[in-house]
């Protein structure tokens, strides 16, 4: 039996079920269960709070959320293969732990959770990114969600995190850093996973603030910030131009320099400008 609880060692339930992680879903199983609970416990206590885990697979760190208080976890996973080691995590928390089998991108957390609900997930590699900008850009805010606990490939961490100037400055830190508070909370080897990927691995927390920094049209910003940075290199009058008809007067109104490039533009910038683009 495990330190945390009293189910078998991950080990013992992957080789029970013959669950093998499949490249095809982007799926590398954290095992050490030491290590899942530390992760639970990132954002801090999780004593009644309701808590969105996206691809448990064969549920490490749902056990941690759950052995560290969490009052109810809601598990999204698209194979049905880890739906039987699930179903024993769930026997062994009475209507703690409830499993949906299907595809984050496609079912409706939030009317199933009480919020300010937390997300803590081990995202599958090909589609954590497209869930993070989804929960970034709501059309309300504050969300529904209180925090995000997230792990990545390392380099998708540090571009939530970058600053203007450096390379890794780019759509997902303005997006991020427009309505959160970001900080990589911890980094991992790619010997903790089953596979191991070519890849080290990080936990990024992000907090949602009260309100955005500065103002911008949700949508718009998106928009925006992903053609900017669509063609980084080019000088902002190029890599923005369609945007709008009237793409340089926009930029200069926003304060902006239309020979600079994206990641010279800091958030407020981004913001500025996307207000500009939503007048024309």
């Amino acid at each position: 039996m495990s330190r945390i609880d009293d189910l078998p060692p991950l080990r013992d339930v992957i080789a029970a079920h013959d669950l093998r992680a499949k490249k095809s879903m982007g799926q590398n199983f954290l095992l050490d269960l030491n290590l899942t609970a530390r992760i639970a416990r990132v954002g801090g206590p999780l004593d009644g709070v309701d808590v969105l885990e996206v691809g448990p697979g064969p549920g490490g760190l749902t056990r941690g959320l759950l052995a560290e208080g969490a009052r109810r976890v809601l598990a999204i996973e698209k194979d049905a293969r880890c739906l039987p080691a699930l179903a024993e995590i769930a026997a062994h928390y009475p209507g703690r732990l409830e499993v949906v089998n299907g595809d984050a991108l496609e079912v409706d957390a939030a009317a199933r959770l009480a919020a300010p609900w937390r997300v803590v997930a081990n995202l599958p590699y090909n589609v954590g990114t497209e869930l993070l900008v989804r929960w970034l850009t709501p059309p309300e805010w504050p969300p529904a969600w209180q925090s995000l606990t997230l792990m990545f490939q390392r380099e998708v961490a540090e571009r939530i995190v970058a600053t203007p100037g450096s390379k890794a400055y780019g759509r997902l830190a303005v997006l991020a850093q427009w309505r959160c508070d970001t900080r990589i909370a911890m980094t991992l080897p790619p010997e903790a996973f089953t596979p191991p990927p070519k890849v080290s691995s990080a936990v990024v927390h992000l907090t949602a603030l009260p309100a955005p920094r500065f103002a911008a049209d949700p949508a718009v910003l998106e928009r925006v910030v992903a053609k900017g940075f669509n063609q980084r290199r080019k000088m902002l009058r190029a890599a923005l131009k369609g945007l709008v008809p009237d793409v340089e007067d926009r930029l200069r109104a926003a304060g902006l320099n239309p020979t600079d490039r994206a990641e010279q533009v800091p958030l407020e910038g981004w913001c500025a400008l996307a207000r500009e683009v939503k007048r024309a």
